[in-house]
């Protein structure tokens, strides 16, 4: 039985062509040593959503099966219980019946309750260690810290605390230790960043002013040609038209400039993190044998944080920093971004152009939504190196079977594993269907085809395969096709314990709950 290192590395909100191995103009170089150490997929999918993807992720399920419906909120009776189930195993509960040694660093977002102990935390789900925050988004600069199972006091931190830099520096350190005695491990290194809030160094943010000083639609334009010329996207000549008409703010473009700078910051903060992952690894003399993925949980984000927002607990959004001072919480052009006196997004149009050159964005099931940057690479195990492209359809549900797959193992789940597809990149694999469910917003994808609907709408059809960016909807030419993909759709959504969207809804209002901002 093979025994190779497993580090699966996780990206918060990072839309599909922000990094450099996939078009983007912010600097990774990280993450091009390791594309160029790989295998890149242009079509691999997740949820639209940070929880339910975790628990896809975590378990080989759709998450609606295994308790997250929509975020990590215990809805029950009428709705989802908001916790991973322990009715199915966890990746790290399955390694390490197989003598791993695992570890958890970053974000856990898969519990309900953030506070107490229970058996849905990391400690308790097969991880031996975990330093990070339980719910969806925090601080960058005091995040409600946890380690093993205690809270990290505030201010035993560092001065020029960061936790990108925290998450880094401990994945690295486990590295380290468990190689020297020749363990097996599986680090999941589970990033905040490019979630909001947009919290970054000055001089980190500093370079990238002038870079995107041209706006979105020039950002956007230049992606997408760069896309082009990689052939990443092959069938895509021109970008769907914007889903927000905003045009480049001439009296507000120091701080749209200021946003979209900090948010390339935090990504470059992240791509130093992979290097000190990869310099571990190298100096250890495990590298080769070591099978890395690396993804983000869904699309470019496109929430506003209004100014004044109050919504947020004191876990997720403190109202003074560690000195004393007020936050500034909510989006307002008088303030710059970056600072931890601020707590701000950066909004629809630069999440437009992360998703270059998808429609939509996190939440929904469009192409932007559901599509990520995916890099896999291990030399040792015959993925080829040099950064080939796959075209095959990859989904966050197969990331266990291909794990086992290279432990020689099998895995009782949902996803298919995706070692041959990256073993042999020209391939495009069999046909097959995947299915999504967020908040009402629905699809199903059957080789070339999909079929998709946000909320109260109609069905769209779409040739996913030459029209990626879901522009030409066939619904109408392609009635029967529409009835079989819709009726595949509803048995799906039935067998999975799917919650008609219109009946959370209608619990809700009948309890009185107000639909609050959920944090994911």
């Amino acid at each position: 039985m093979s025994t190779p290192n497993v580090i699966i590395i996780l990206a918060d909100d990072l839309g599909f062509s922000d990094i450099a191995p996939f078009g983007g103009e912010i600097d990774t170089p990280a993450l091009q040593r390791l594309a160029d150490r790989g295998v890149r997929m242009s079509s691999y999918y997740v949820t639209p959503r940070c929880s339910p993807s975790r628990a896809a992720l975590m378990t080989g399920h759709h998450p609606h099966s295994v308790g997250i419906g929509v975020l990590t909120t215990d809805n029950r009776p009428n709705g989802y219980p908001g916790s991973l189930t322990t009715d199915v195993p966890t990746l790290a509960e399955r390694l390490s019946e197989r003598g791993y040694t695992t570890g958890l660093f970053g974000k856990w977002h898969l519990a309900s309750d953030f506070t107490t102990p229970s058996p849905t935390w990391p400690t308790r789900r097969g991880f031996d260690e975990f330093r990070g925050i339980l719910p969806g988004a925090s601080s960058f600069y005091q995040p409600p810290l946890v380690e093993g199972e205690e809270r990290v006091p505030i201010e035993t931190l560092a001065d020029d605390f960061y936790f990108t830099d925290d998450i880094s520096e401990h994945g690295a350190d486990f590295i380290s230790r468990h190689a020297a005695v020749d363990e097996p491990f599986f680090l999941f290194l589970t990033y905040t960043a490019p979630h909001w809030p947009l919290h970054a160094a000055p001089e980190d943010i500093e370079k990238y002013r002038e870079r995107f000083a041209g706006g979105w639609d020039e950002i956007r334009a230049a992606r997408l040609q760069r896309l082009q010329e990689i052939g990443m996207v092959p069938d895509v000549d021109k970008l769907p038209p914007a889903q927000v008409a905003t045009e480049w703010p001439a009296d507000e473009a120091a701080w749209q400039i200021e946003r979209m700078s900090v948010y390339a910051a935090q990504v470059e903060s992240l791509d130093r993190g992979v290097g000190r992952i990869l310099d571990a690894l190298d100096a250890a003399g495990v590298a080769d044998d070591t099978l890395i993925l690396f993804f983000s949980d869904n699309g470019g984000c496109a929430e506003e944080l209004p100014p004044g927002l109050s919504a947020f607990n004191e876990m997720v959004c403190p109202t003074t920093t560690r000195e004393g001072e007020p936050i500034s919480i909510g989006n307002d052009p008088s303030i710059m971004p970056g600072p931890a006196t601020t707590y701000q997004s950066y909004g629809a149009d630069w999440a437009t152009v992360s998703n270059t050159p998808f429609r939509l964005w996190k939440r929904w099931v469009h192409e932007g939504g559901i599509s990520t940057p995916f890099i896999a690479a291990w030399p040792h195990g015959g993925v080829p190196s040099g950064g080939t492209i796959s075209h095959a359809v990859g989904h966050v549900i197969d990331v266990v079977p291909t794990v086992m797959d290279a432990l020689g193992a099998t895995a009782d789940t949902e996803g298919t594993s995706l070692l041959p597809i990256l073993r042999a990149p020209d391939e495009r694999g069999a046909e097959r269907e995947v299915f999504w469910e967020h908040i009402g917003n629905s699809a199903v994808r059957r080789g070339d085809w999909k079929l998709v609907r946000e909320w109260g709408g109609d069905w769209e059809l779409y040739n996913i395969r030459h029209d990626r960016t879901e522009s030409r909807n066939l619904a109408t030419r392609e009635p029967e096709l529409v009835a079989d993909l819709a009726e595949s759709y509803r048995r799906w959504a039935e067998s999975h314990g799917v919650i008609p969207w219109q009946d959370v809804l209608a619990d809700h209002e009948a309890r009185g709950i107000p639909t609050a901002r959920a944090v994911g």
